[in-house]
This record gives structure tokens, C-alpha cells and sequence, in this order.
């Protein structure tokens, strides 16, 4: 799970990289979480929403960070109008983050090399909580105040320390970068009934037609530089 040595440093990723890079595994990850009932607080905005996971300061924190993975001063929507916090926050408090779907048993050498794949004995909602805590005081360290409460110039270099391994994680909390970031492009692309995706406004933007039932009228080679005209559509029936 740690970065691969010849992975590009944080602040050679590009917006449009990065979110590229997501759309392989986009798919498959909506596909593993099984799709819940629509929630109230999916068209509540961030600052108004009660989460079920996270405390408030762990809120805070999060929204803050999602939002330099993805700002809204890009080419499209950023992770908060797509409300990415709240898919991570379901996330965190279903199965997916307490790791039932992982093997989890001993033994357990967190500072092994990461070539031997995961090896702490936390679950995914641990390191994610762990790794939140962790940050934060190491901005209050080397920047003198809590990461939401430093300018964009400071969030940028914090989170690029953050990425390129850089603020000192225990082994055990290693993977934390990796994990926030994939969390946040799942949320990001997944369907909207878990949480993220507000509106559809992810897949308007790429041009991703959502769960649309049928394209036989799309499969003609002839069609293949023609646009797709029509607007994405969800699981659950609703159209952006």
C-alpha cells in the first residue's frame, strides 16, 4: 500500500491526473460497497451536516483535506460540491471501515518492507482516525496552527508532505495517505446513493452516463466520435 519508490513526488500530480488515475478502479469500488438507502444528509451542505463517524474536530479536518485532493478551482467540481466527505464518513462507519472483508489476523509487522503488502493490525477506520490525529499535530508542529486553520499556500505544502511520506506516520499508520485519497476518489465517482457524488455532478462532468440500462443504440462503429447526448442516471433511477 506505501508509494512505489518511482512514484511521482505529490506536487508533480496534476488535477486532471489525478482524477484520471481514478477512473480505473471507479467501477469496481462502487461494485464491492454494497449500495445503501438514500440518506437526508446527501443534499445538506458539509458545514450542517452531524456525521456518523467523525467527530467534529475530525470533520473539520477532513473536509479540509478532501478539498485540497480536489479544490473547486479546477476545471470541474471539487470534492466538497460532491460531497466527498459524507461518502467517506459512511465509509468509515460501515463494514468497509472496520475491515470485515480483510484478513486481519496475526502476525502483524507494520514496518516490514511495504513490498510484503499491508501489514498493520488496524482496521481501515483506525488509520484513516489515527492518521487524521497524527497530521494535525504534526501541522500544529511545523506550521504552528491545526491544518484548517492554515492558509492554501500552507494546506498545499502540508498535504504534499503528507503524500511524499514526509510527516513522520508510525508504521502502523503508513498507508493512511494512500487510503484518504483513494476514499476521496471513490466518494468522488461513486454512485450517488453512497454519499459522494452529489447530483451526479462527477459524472456530468466526465461524461460517464451513470447506470443507464441500455446502449445498443450506441454500439455502431460509426457512432464511436459522436458525443453521448444524454445525462448520467443513478442505481436508484434518478437522473442529473
Amino acid at each position: 500500500m506505501a508509494r512505489h519508490p518511482d512514484a511521482p513526488a505529490w506536487g508533480e500530480i496534476t488535477r486532471r491526473g489525478l482524477l484520471g488515475a481514478a477512473l480505473g478502479g471507479t467501477t469496481l469500488a462502487a461494485a464491492a460497497v454494497p449500495a445503501l438507502a438514500r440518506d437526508s444528509r446527501d443534499d445538506v451542505p458539509l458545514d450542517q451536516v452531524t456525521p456518523t463517524f467523525f467527530g467534529p474536530q475530525e470533520w473539520v479536518l477532513l473536509i479540509a483535506i478532501v478539498d485540497v485532493f480536489i479544490p473547486a478551482d479546477g476545471d470541474g467540481p471539487g470534492a466538497l460540491e460532491a460531497g466527498v466527505p459524507v461518502f467517506i464518513d459512511r465509509q468509515m462507519a460501515g463494514f468497509w471501515g472496520q475491515s470485515e472483508w480483510w484478513y486481519m489476523e496475526g502476525p502483524h509487522h507494520p514496518d516490514a518492507d511495504p513490498n510484503f503488502g499491508f501489514q498493520s493490525p488496524l482496521t481501515l477506520a483506525e488509520i484513516i482516525r489515527g492518521g487524521l490525529s497524527h497530521f494535525d499535530e504534526w501541522c500544529r508542529d511545523q506550521h504552528g496552527a491545526a491544518f484548517a486553520e492554515l492558509d492554501a499556500e500552507d494546506r498545499n505544502r502540508a498535504v504534499g508532505a503528507l503524500m511524499d511520506e514526509k510527516t513522520g506516520l508510525p508504521p502502523e499508520l503508513r498507508d493512511f495517505p494512500d487510503f484518504l485519497l483513494t476514499s476521496t476518489k471513490q466518494g468522488y465517482f461513486s454512485d450517488p446513493r453512497h454519499g459522494g457524488n452529489r447530483g451526479m455532478i462527477a459524472w456530468s462532468y466526465i461524461g460517464y452516463p451513470g447506470a443507464r440500462a441500455n446502449f445498443l443504440s450506441w454500439t455502431n462503429p460509426a457512432r464511436d466520435a459522436e458525443p453521448y447526448p444524454l445525462g448520467p442516471v443513478s442505481i436508484n433511477g434518478d437522473r442529473a
